[in-house]
């Protein structure tokens, strides 16, 4: 059997390096929690972000959705606009050819005028 000092020495050696051992294993569960919490935050982060990024779509959809109402509202006015432009030439163009149908009348009394005082 060993000698009682040197089994003293294994015994104080072992008890040092369980020390060591206990310390490491602390730092380790320390690094183990630290890392969870970063875990758990990255986590709310990103749940946040989603978050955000669902309500950003949202919002904007919903901006996409009264843009493309006003882009209908002026359609329907600038037809309504056309069409009335439209019905304004129309009637402008009955006029003009009313006109012109008195001017080709007097023209042709002028013509009948002129034609009978030649003729006398």
């Amino acid at each position: 059997m060993a000698e009682l000092p040197e089994l003293e020495a294994r015994l104080a050696a072992l008890e040092a390096r369980v020390e060591v051992v206990a310390a490491d294993a602390a730092a380790a569960r320390h690094l183990a929690a630290a890392r969870d919490r970063d875990l758990a935050d990255l986590g709310v982060k990103v749940d946040a972000n989603r978050s955000v990024i669902n309500a950003l779509g949202e919002q904007t959809a919903a901006r996409f959705t009264r843009l493309e109402r006003q882009i209908d509202d002026v359609r329907t006015e600038m037809r309504s606009g056309f069409a009335e432009a439209h019905g304004a030439f129309t009637e402008m163009r009955g006029k003009l050819d009313q006109a012109a149908a008195g001017q080709q009348q007097i023209a042709d009394l002028l013509t009948t005028l002129i034609d009978q005082q030649a003729d006398q």
